[in-house]
């Protein structure tokens, strides 16, 4: 059997194509890079090697949302380079009015939101892997402290 190496794209219901091509755009920084005319839009991240990493396909407003707690998706995590990308990230998702939440899960930090259509996200950044000590093999959630992470691995902590 052949190993899959990692999640190559995902691909969205959304009831308003426009709409959330801007949401991703100035959310996450994504580029249209291709459009199958009003039923479909492709984007990629910056610094991509892939050919698309969102597709957003339209079903219109009136498609029915599943409801919280079905089966199904529950959210997709992105992740960020730096602890001041999420940093960033959290302040672009305030400004929008998409973030619901942050979590510290150990060897992650995460900020958490929802799209135009409610679809959830997560905005992750990974821990160097020499400090996830204890959290190596436990899965926690804890609050996050976002400015004691900034101050312990951001580029701006003191010496």
């Amino acid at each position: 059997m052949p190993d899959i190496t990692r999640l190559n794209h995902a691909v969205l219901y959304v009831s308003d194509l426009e709409r959330s091509v801007d949401f991703y755009r100035r959310a996450f920084g994504f580029e249209e890079i291709a459009r199958m005319g009003t039923q479909m839009a492709f984007l990629r991240a910056a610094g991509s090697a892939n050919h698309h990493d969102l597709g957003l396909m339209h079903v219109g407003e009136a498609a029915p949302r599943p409801p919280r707690g079905s089966t199904g998706l529950y959210h997709l995590a992105w992740q960020v380079d730096t602890i001041d990308d999420l940093a960033g990230m959290a302040a672009t998702l305030t400004e929008l009015n998409a973030l619901g939440g942050m979590s510290d899960h150990g060897a992650t930090k995460s900020l958490y939101g929802a799209d135009p259509d409610g679809i959830e996200f997560e905005v992750m950044w990974m821990v160097p892997r020499e400090d996830w000590g204890e959290y190596d093999r436990n899965a926690v959630v804890q609050p996050l402290h976002l400015q004691r992470e900034l101050e312990r691995y951001g580029t701006a902590r003191s010496a």
